[in-house]
């Protein structure tokens, strides 16, 4: 029986009623259980609209592969009428334009007739995502941040809050400096790298404290450093 799953991989698959039918069922299978595995691995959120385009995104794939066949003018002609949609969107998350890859790789798998080894690499990868989930799998344990605060002109910057964060244990570089309110008040945009055992909110009191409860603000860095 598995000799005969496998075995599609190296035949040509025949545009049959029947064939067709089957190879929409099983890449909206595929693509059920690869959306499912995105739901469960991403407990931070994740819209709805994502989530059901993975489950159509194999069909689609599949059935584009389906009618190009080995037709080298079908797939020019495909190509071209591609070529006319132009896409606009902001590079997204790394690990969504992976689920992206890998849902369009099962329905290539399913278009071209190999069920088996659609199924074998779906099953594996799902699994995979998981343990990785499970076992916190390149989690960091500290958290870069942006850190803003406005001081008045008569309070040195360079060295203003040294000593907060030398008692939080927390590494910081001070990255923009600029005036405010006509050159009475200083903005300071700091990076800052938090541990998981620091409280933000005993951070920022200090902060505070020493700042004269000006305003304050800590947001996540858009653009995290290595170190």
């Amino acid at each position: 029986m598995l000799d005969s799953i496998f075995s599609a991989a190296t035949a040509t698959t025949e545009l049959t009623f029947i064939n067709a039918i089957l190879t929409i069922l099983i890449a909206i299978a595929l693509g059920g259980i690869i959306s499912f595995t995105y739901m469960k691995t991403n407990p931070g959120g994740y819209s709805q609209s994502f989530t059901l385009t993975m489950v159509l995104l194999p069909v689609i794939v599949a059935i584009i592969i389906l009618l190009i066949g080995s037709n080298v003018a079908r797939a020019f002609s495909l190509a071209g009428a591609f070529s006319i949609i132009r896409f606009r969107s902001a590079p997204g998350d790394p690990k969504d334009i992976t689920f992206v890859l890998f849902t369009m790789a099962s329905g290539l798998a399913c278009g071209v007739g190999s069920f088996g080894y659609a199924i074998l690499f779906t099953l594996i990868l799902c699994v995979l995502m998981f343990i990785l989930n499970r076992t916190g799998f390149g989690v960091r344990k500290s958290q870069q941040k942006t850190l803003k605060v406005t001081i008045p002109e008569d309070l040195g910057y360079e060295e203003a809050f040294a000593e907060v964060f030398e008692k939080f244990n927390v590494r910081y570089e001070l990255k923009k400096i600029r005036t405010t309110e006509l050159g009475s008040l200083y903005e300071l945009v700091y990076d800052v790298t938090i541990d998981e055992y620091t409280s933000q909110k005993e951070l920022l009191d200090a902060v505070r404290t020493r700042n004269g409860n000006l305003d304050l603000s800590l947001t996540m860095s858009p653009t995290p450093t290595e170190y």
